[in-house]
């Protein structure tokens, strides 16, 4: 069974807090909307079911781009 944190239509702020990350400089900080959710079978890989969820972000510039739930935070949790 996967968990899904977040559902098509979500407004999201990515959250790489690691400054040595090659994506923090690209997309810390930057806000999406979720505009497909995917599942796979990274979670089999990591041993976690909620690696099973890949979402697809697209940015303001129409720009997409999938993470995670652990690079994701809810848009309004961040304000």
């Amino acid at each position: 069974m996967t968990i899904q944190r977040f559902k098509q239509g979500d407004a999201v702020r990515i959250d790489i807090p690691n400054e040595t990350d090659a994506d923090h400089e690209v997309f810390h900080d930057r806000r999406g909307e979720v505009v497909d959710v995917i599942n796979d079978d990274a979670g089999d890989e990591t041993g976690d079911v909620r690696d099973s969820v890949l979402y697809q972000i697209r940015f303001e510039s129409g720009e997409e781009m999938g993470f995670r739930w652990r690079d994701l935070r809810p848009a309004e949790e961040l304000d």
